[in-house]
């Protein structure tokens, strides 16, 4: 009824009237139009029944802390992304998603904002084949990435350093069975060019590719009724000649009454460092983007619903990263390792709407090696953030 109100209201608006109308004058001396047109006209208002408008915000009052010590407690909108979907024909649909919490600079690769999460055209080739166009959503697999991006309070360490929205094309088919769906992705392989993406950094021996091209390849499975559930897939990134990407993701889903509790693999074996993290380990010692990194991630949450208004919640994760190129002369690869501690009380006072007020505390600790240690002078750390909030997908239209 909210919506059927709302599209009420915008098309009688006489604010808003457009075209020439005829004035008149009453009595009193005020002017009013002879005859008033709405600014959606009538034959497009039925568009609005299946457009969604949606605010997902997560906003908070955070403390943070560096190796048990407080540094910081302000307010902070976490999480402010405009997100605006729906069906402009039987067989078309489209999505957009803008982040707020993002500096909007072009990608000069893909020559779009990285704040754009999302911006593209989904076209239904059959009930159970579609076809999709635009600035996508890598299926990365794993169910860490699946959720809404105001539901993980911190992302471990891979997500949190890739490139998850690339431009490209995709193609989805489910099997008649309805249990079992794959999905095929070629994207662009980052949002920068190369030079831009490594500048300095790039390695003198390494030429870029003229092809930086991501292929992704899906399938989601659904066993026992739906109580366990899979999310799978594979990814070829073409970084540079010789010089490439193979990524793993392997999540799994348990649901029981009350309970749901999830855990993902992740691989990522990378000639040229993309992500990073080992790059900047090195960086005192070695000023290029680092060969041959290595990156082997566990996640796990568990959810349980203790009562109809209170959800109980633990995340668990590690995260292992390793240059093969370590000359290290034990013979170990292994840089560092992060691990992640999350628990966490959401409340949920209303049944009619998606709002979650929560408190949790997010400890991180990173332990380096000792060969890290002495060789590019690493030293371990932990940090906190302690926050008080509200988590909720605002659907306004």
């Amino acid at each position: 009824m909210r919506k059927y109100f709302i599209y009420l209201v915008i098309g009688f608006l006489p604010v808003f009237s457009f075209g020439q109308v005829e004035k008149q004058t009453n009595e009193g001396g005020f002017v009013f139009p002879d005859s008033l047109k709405s600014l959606i006209p009538v034959s497009k208002q039925s568009l609005l029944r299946d457009v969604d408008v949606i605010f997902n915000s997560r906003m908070a009052y955070n403390s943070n802390f560096l190796d048990g010590s407080h540094t910081l407690s302000d307010f902070n909108v976490n999480q402010l992304r405009f997100e605006l979907k729906g069906k402009i024909h039987d067989k078309v649909y489209f999505r957009f998603r803008n982040r707020y919490t993002r500096e909007p600079v072009p990608g000069n690769l893909d020559n779009i904002s990285r704040a754009v999460d999302l911006a593209f055209l989904r076209i239904d080739l059959s009930p159970r084949t579609n076809f999709s166009f635009g600035k996508l959503c890598a299926d990365w697999g794993g169910y860490e990435f699946d959720f809404n991006p105001i539901d993980i309070l911190t992302y471990n360490d891979v997500i949190e350093n890739a490139d998850n929205f690339l431009v490209g094309a995709g193609i989805s088919h489910t099997l008649a069975d309805g249990k079992n769906s794959f999905s095929f992705q070629a994207l662009n392989s980052r949002t920068k060019t190369y030079e831009e993406q490594y500048g300095a950094s790039a390695p003198p021996n390494i030429v870029p590719s003229e092809y930086p091209l991501a292929l992704v390849a899906n399938w989601r499975g659904s066993f026992f009724d739906g109580k366990f559930e899979t999310t799978y897939s594979y990814s070829f990134f073409n970084e540079a000649k010789g010089a490439h990407m193979n990524y793993f993701a392997l999540g799994n889903k348990f649901k029981a009454k009350n309970f749901v509790l999830y855990y993902d693999f992740q691989y990522s074996d990378e000639g040229l460092d993309r992500l990073g993290i080992v790059s900047s380990i090195i960086s005192s010692q070695y000023p290029y983007a680092a060969q041959d990194a290595l990156y082997v991630e566990n996640w796990v949450r568990a959810e349980y619903l203790v009562a109809p208004k209170i959800n109980l919640l633990l995340t668990v994760m590690n995260s292992n990263h390793s240059w093969k190129d370590n000359p290290d002369p034990n013979g170990s690869s292994k840089l560092s390792t992060s691990y992640g501690l999350i628990p966490t009380i959401q409340y949920m006072p209303f049944k009619d709407m998606n709002i979650k007020f929560y408190v949790a505390y997010t400890a991180r600790k990173y332990d380096y090696t000792n060969y890290a240690e002495n060789a590019f002078g690493a030293k371990d750390y932990t940090t906190g953030l302690l926050g008080f909030g509200f988590i909720a997908p605002l659907l306004v239209l």
